[in-house]
């Protein structure tokens, strides 16, 4: 039965449908599930900095559970998506609650679509294809490139703009990162192109794919559902990724790897992301909150992922970080006296 825990991971997507069942009040049942309930919740359960040992490692491995676990979110996003669409273009609904299935949607988006994108994105197999099927709902395909090619090799240093700088807020930190990493997949993508010897208009050039894709499938939806329904995958797809740059916020918060003797930056280390070992938010995003091991070693699955004492830890699980991080002055309280001072230092030259 423990390997079948992440099915909790469905519960985002089960109150969405919920709400849009219920419409009304229950149309925010979603956001005050997943940033209410779980983080009270998460204040009366215990954490753990146990790790799985390596022959159990190897075992689990091999059950294509945890595999599926992770495939069965395709089709539960793009349900709600196409309900989500049918509800609101044939029930007469109030502005609130319009806005109750907008935020909804969007968590689905970002928890059960980008988060799980990402972790099969970064397997390089056949398996990226249905990652990036998850990052489409939040527009957000360009992801796969800059967080690959770029974020993995330039975070906790200026150059990212994943990584939240030392008193910088969630809501600038949303523009800068948005904008940055759109700007920072082109810049490697146009690379490899040249690289290759490819021209722009190559079929290998996929952010030019991706803009296709993304105008097909918001086409298709105005063909469908017209400019209302046009507006609300865009607005949930606004949701969606923001949702996923308030986690990039506080994975990295002010966090800095230093440069060594030859001008180049240290290697990318345990200490270079936040870790939270806070079981209900751990099982609910798939692990993700063990970051600091998943930048250790990016192609590891999420089942094996280590707790490491030498990471920095965040005092609560993502779901109360994530809410505590849009009241900065709050949030700097609680996160920057827990930054490494040298880390301070060196994010001030």
């Amino acid at each position: 039965m423990k390997d079948l825990k992440y099915i909790c991971a469905y519960t985002i997507p089960i109150m969405a449908i919920i709400g849009l069942w219920l419409q009304g009040i229950y149309t925010f049942l979603t956001p005050i599930y997943a940033f209410v309930f779980i983080p009270v919740i998460e204040l009366f359960t215990p954490s753990s900095t146990k790790n799985i040992d390596q022959k159990t490692k190897v075992s689990i491995l091999k059950k294509r559970v945890f595999d599926w676990m992770l495939y069965l979110n395709l089709p539960i996003v793009y349900f709600i998506l196409i309900i989500t669409l049918y509800t609101t273009s044939i029930i007469p609904l109030e502005i609130y609650e319009i806005t109750g299935i907008i935020i909804s949607t969007g968590i689905v988006f970002g928890t059960n679509g980008i988060n799980v994108g990402h972790e099969l994105g970064h397997r390089f197999t056949k398996e990226r294809f249905f990652g990036k099927a998850l990052l489409l709902p939040s527009l957000y395909l360009h992801f796969y490139i800059e967080h690959n090619f770029g974020h993995h090799q330039k975070v906790a240093t200026k150059e990212d703009p994943a990584t939240a700088k030392y008193n910088h807020p969630v809501y600038v930190f949303w523009i800068t990162s948005t904008v940055g990493q759109y700007i920072g997949a082109w810049k490697i993508q146009l690379g490899l192109l040249k690289k290759n010897n490819h021209s722009f208009f190559s079929i290998k050039n996929d952010m030019f794919w991706y803009l296709i894709i993304i105008s097909a499938y918001l086409g298709i939806v105005l063909y469908f559902f017209q400019t209302f329904g046009l507006l609300i995958v865009i607005l949930s797809g606004i949701v969606g990724f923001l949702l996923l740059e308030t986690i990039n916020y506080i994975e990295h918060y002010g966090l800095v790897r230093t440069k060594t003797s030859s001008g180049r930056y240290e290697r990318v280390r345990e200490i270079h992301s936040w870790n939270s070992n806070h079981t209900l938010g751990r099982i609910m995003l798939y692990e993700l909150t063990r970051h600091s091991d998943h930048h250790h070693r990016a192609s590891k699955k999420y089942q094996i992922l280590d707790h490491h004492n030498q990471s920095p830890q965040l005092p609560f699980g993502y779901p109360t970080s994530m809410v505590l991080s849009l009241l900065p002055p709050i949030w700097f309280l609680i996160m920057n006296k827990r930054v490494p001072r040298e880390m301070k230092t060196t994010s001030k030259q």
